[in-house]
């Protein structure tokens, strides 16, 4: 790649991942399609292997900073990636109907920061996998997966059309699904019981629908001090699946 050569705009679609973590869990994902690898000669070296059936293009961090938004820690490599294969939901389900990982069910979450550090907790916790909107939550992108640290790869996340819908599914597979909501009348330790749990989650600010709420089993609450208002939503999602997996 020359230099002040500017990459093609990757196709539509088509999301461009960057960082040492995210791009080595797409390598080792085996439902993921890598298209091209750009990096540099020092960075494409510490991969220890890149897949062969891929262009490689060496490039220089000035090339490779054109290619991401500005900013953004590439850590000397990007590649061009298809979108992970659709999951359905009732697939989901069925994996998961001999265990006890929990479920997370985001209501309109559309930063992909957060959504993101939602899919690291999940990973972290071994949740079952997540559940968004599918026109009201971000893209693939290589913001998510940097924010994700590699957990785009691993968590199962399905897309639903309708979240109402997909909660009255969970909740005849047997999981209790609790919202979290400021306005729950137990802490979410109390609410968790032992049964399988879903956790929905709702924008931060807004919080959860109405007609999100409504298709819950309960609503609980994080015991929180009253001198914060509320949590951002992916520290939230954080605490309620370390209370899940803490549950004896």
């Amino acid at each position: 790649m020359r230099r002040g050569h500017r990459p093609s705009v990757a196709p539509a679609g088509r999301p461009r991942l960057w960082g040492r973590h995210a791009v080595a869990a797409a390598f080792a994902n085996p439902e993921r399609t890598v298209r091209k690898i750009w990096g540099t000669r020092e960075a494409l070296a510490g991969f220890g292997g890149l897949p062969t059936d891929v262009t490689v293009q060496f490039a220089e961090v000035t090339d490779l900073g054109r290619m991401v938004p500005a900013d953004a820690p590439h850590q000397g490599v990007v590649i061009e990636v298809d979108p992970l294969p659709d999951i359905w939901l009732g697939d989901l389900l069925e994996q998961g109907r001999d265990d006890r990982r929990p479920l997370v069910v985001l209501d309109q979450v559309t930063d992909p920061h957060n959504v993101g550090a939602v899919l690291r907790s999940a990973a972290a916790f071994d949740a079952l996998g997540l559940i968004t909107q599918d026109r009201h939550a971000p893209p693939e992108s290589g913001t998510l997966a940097r924010s994700a640290s590699g957990a785009l790869e691993i968590v199962p996340w399905v897309r639903v059309v309708n979240l109402a819908r997909a909660l009255d599914e969970i909740g005849e597979a047997g999981f209790w699904r609790i919202g979290l909501s400021g306005a729950g009348k137990r802490p979410l330790g109390e609410a968790l019981g032992t049964a399988r749990v879903a956790l929905v989650l709702g924008a931060e600010g807004e919080g959860m629908r109405q007609n999100t709420e409504s298709h819950c089993d309960e609503l609980a609450r994080l015991p929180i001090s009253p001198r914060v208002e509320s949590l951002n939503v992916s520290n939230a999602a954080a605490i309620a699946l370390y209370a899940a997996a803490a549950r004896t």
